[in-house]
């Protein structure tokens, strides 16, 4: 891979406009390549300066398959018109080739608003707008209505890691300028790349989720006797309760997944999303898409009762993690939502040999089901400096206030004390 004269960062407002082969190989590094049937350029002066050279350096973070990185799930979302102009996430991915080869790239959106992003600006957007600035639009490098950890700095192992990072840097500023752009924002990146990034400069915020980690638990009964005997009881109490009512569980995915199933889950999908945030981010088309293009890294656990599915809950599967992502039901049935969502999924993870379960955003009420905090990362560049120091005040006291909930809370798990 020769260097090039002088890095050009594209700017792509569809993903059709590379072939998933190209993405996927900065996405998932090292896996095969999933198989189904307006631009702008960035060229200044400052990126000029600084041309990465061949590999120099580790590139820890190529890791597992994270399917929700892939071509196939983004693009689905792009077709589906999940994202776009209508849907207030416009398309505008960072995008790094050379002589037919990708560097690097990153998922990113121009945003007239902050929804569906889990990692919450509101209180800045209004602050702003009172002090008589913009906020909107703004650039997020993120996967759209999806709070999963993993990478946002897509760097082809090739590449040299630090120097790649400051044209990408340099370039997300420069296109946060020309849209007349606040601010740019990465949420639920890795640690290593929030630890990059604030070395340039990039404001620094933590949050925390909880997530299920498989110590060698052979099944579910194995994984319950490492907890207090308190907890044991009571989540074998809620287990049995979730099914009384002669409910049904069943694990759907790869080719057992048919539009039956996509048009129960979506129902539920539909009857949450308008109690929770007014508006369902995902439409139907999206998830037949998903399943067409995505159904072995796609799994349903679905609950019937009377022959009929009442609750759903829609999960990812990864090289060596599952996703926990949407749920919804049209019935209420005490303790079923902890059974489809937390304990289902550790079983189909230990039945996979996978990992661990990240069960998404919030909720402390995972903790007593053996879900612990784990902290999630986001960077944040500002344009106005007022508006900048402001919000680095303010993540100074965050950090330190996230990091003192989750000492607490891990205190407070379900395992058992060492000797007892």
């Amino acid at each position: 891979m020769p260097v090039p004269p002088s890095p050009i960062l594209k700017v792509l407002s569809s993903l059709d406009e590379i072939p998933s082969t190209d993405w996927d190989a900065l996405a998932n590094p090292g896996t095969p390549p999933i198989l189904y049937d307006q631009q702008d350029w960035i060229d200044s002066p400052e990126m000029i300066q600084s041309t990465p050279s061949l590999k120099t350096e580790s590139t820890s973070q190529v890791s597992e398959f994270n399917p929700m990185l892939s071509h196939a799930f983004l693009q689905a979302l792009e077709e589906s018109g999940c994202v776009g102009w209508d849907a207030g996430w416009i398309p505008q991915h960072i995008w790094w080739e050379q002589d037919g080869k990708p560097i690097a790239a990153i998922p990113t959106y121009a945003k007239s608003h902050s929804q569906g992003e889990y990692v919450f600006d509101y209180a800045w957007a209004e602050a702003f707008q009172r002090a008589g600035g913009n906020y909107y639009p703004k650039l997020q490098c993120s996967i759209p209505f999806t709070p999963v950890p993993g990478r946002r700095l897509l760097i082809s192992p090739e590449a040299n890691r630090s120097e790649t990072i400051k044209i990408l840097t340099t370039g997300l500023k420069e296109l946060a300028t020309r849209i007349e752009g606040s601010s740019a924002h990465l949420t639920f990146l890795t640690e290593q790349e929030w630890k990059e990034l604030g070395d340039e400069g990039f404001l620094l915020r933590t949050d925390q989720q909880f997530h299920w980690e498989n110590n060698g638990y052979s099944d579910f009964s194995e994984f319950l006797e490492v907890l207090s005997s308190r907890k044991r009881k009571s989540i074998r109490k809620e287990r049995k309760t979730a099914l009384e009512n002669d409910i049904e569980v069943e694990w759907i995915t790869g080719p057992d997944l048919q539009e039956s199933h996509w048009d129960a889950f979506f129902e539920f999908y539909v009857d949450t999303g308008n109690r929770k945030w007014g508006s369902p981010y995902l439409n139907r088309e999206f998830f037949s898409l998903l399943s067409e293009r995505l159904a072995d890294h796609t799994l349903l656990i679905m609950a019937k009762r009377n022959g009929r599915y009442i609750a759903g809950a829609l999960n990812m599967i990864g090289g060596n993690t599952l996703y926990g992502r949407n749920w919804g039901c049209i019935e209420n049935h005490p303790c079923l939502h902890f059974e489809i969502c937390y304990y289902q999924a550790i079983e189909f993870a230990l039945s996979r040999g996978l990992q661990r379960v990240e069960a998404g955003a919030q909720g402390s009420h995972k903790l007593a089901r053996g879900y612990m905090p784990n902290l999630t990362y986001s960077a944040h560049w500002i344009a106005h400096p007022s508006l900048r120091n402001a919000v680095a005040h303010y993540l100074d006291q965050e950090r330190q206030a996230v990091l003192h909930e989750q000492k607490i809370l891990s205190e407070h798990g379900p395992f058992r004390q060492q000797g007892s």
